[in-house]
């Protein structure tokens, strides 16, 4: 991947209705290119976006390596010609493509990895994009820039010998996985020491880190803690006094408006739970 010399209109994501955005033209070492693929665990079939695609190395190499398909989005038409040309001597063609286009206009929703290599004010600025268009569960890959506030999910430094900028011979990597949005108020229904419980769950959700209460009918609110969720994958724990003299962790699956899976203490996990958008108490 390459930072592209970019020049951006998006008005829906600055105040002051057209904003350029300057990013400098930079091949990303090879090493790095093979880390950020093994570090989104790239599979044969899944659609790889690759933004600011430069000479097509990452969408090509996904291709040929991993059996991806997908695309890479580049400014620069020389370099869109020159990607093309590359992927059809890789004998990727039919699976990879690179357009010239605006990166705040390409569609992210059937992506299930993203790389980019761009600067920090294009990767915040392209972040509520990201939440919002990529299906939980899909990877978000960054070369040497983060996400702001957004945590990632794993970092390493990567030696690149070959590197052209910086006086340091290495780069950071950043993996991000786009959470399912669980924030508001839930049912849920507790299986556990043969008996079921009906508790008002209220989830408040920072990326994939997740904060809230829990309460049964009629009993006061208790502060969630250790809540996290990773894709579709949700973990919480209700503290002691909930649902019982101990406190319970709960673990399972988020599919849309329910979420279900096994429930447990420290001495015993053959509890189950399941949970539905919305509060009701019968």
């Amino acid at each position: 991947m390459w930072l592209a010399t970019v020049f951006l209109s998006f008005n829906a994501f600055a105040q002051d209705g057209q904003k350029d955005l300057d990013t400098p033209y930079v091949p990303t070492p090879q090493v790095v290119v093979d880390r950020m693929l093994e570090l989104a665990q790239v599979k044969a079939g899944e659609t790889v976006i690759d933004l600011g695609s430069g000479d097509g190395r990452i969408m090509i190499e996904a291709a040929s390596k991993y059996g991806a398909r997908g695309f890479g989005v580049e400014i620069d038409p020389r370099l869109v010609q020159r990607s093309n040309e590359a992927a059809a001597r890789a004998g990727v063609a039919g699976r990879v493509k690179f357009l010239q286009q605006d990166l705040f206009k390409t569609d992210f929703h059937e992506a299930n990895v993203l790389t980019l290599y761009l600067l920090p004010d294009v990767n915040l600025a392209l972040r509520p994009k990201i939440l919002a268009e990529l299906k939980p569960g899909a990877r978000v890959v960054s070369h040497d820039y983060g996400m702001g506030d957004w945590r990632p999910d794993a970092q390493e430094t990567v030696s690149a010998p070959d590197k052209t900028v910086g006086v340091r011979k290495e780069s950071q990597v950043y993996l991000w996985t786009v959470p399912a949005r669980v924030e508001g108020e839930w049912t849920l229904e507790l299986a556990a020491d043969g008996k079921t419980r009906r508790m008002r769950l209220s989830l408040k959700q920072r990326y994939q880190f997740l904060s809230g209460s829990v309460g049964v009918p009629g009993g006061k609110a208790v502060p969630l803690s250790d809540g996290k969720v990773h894709g579709n994958e949700l973990q919480l724990a209700l503290p002691a006094g909930v649902a019982g003299q101990e406190p319970v962790r709960l673990t399972g699956r988020v599919t849309g408006n329910s979420a279900g899976g096994t429930a447990g203490t420290a001495n015993r996990s053959d509890g189950t739970w399941s949970a539905r958008r919305g509060y009701s108490s019968r």
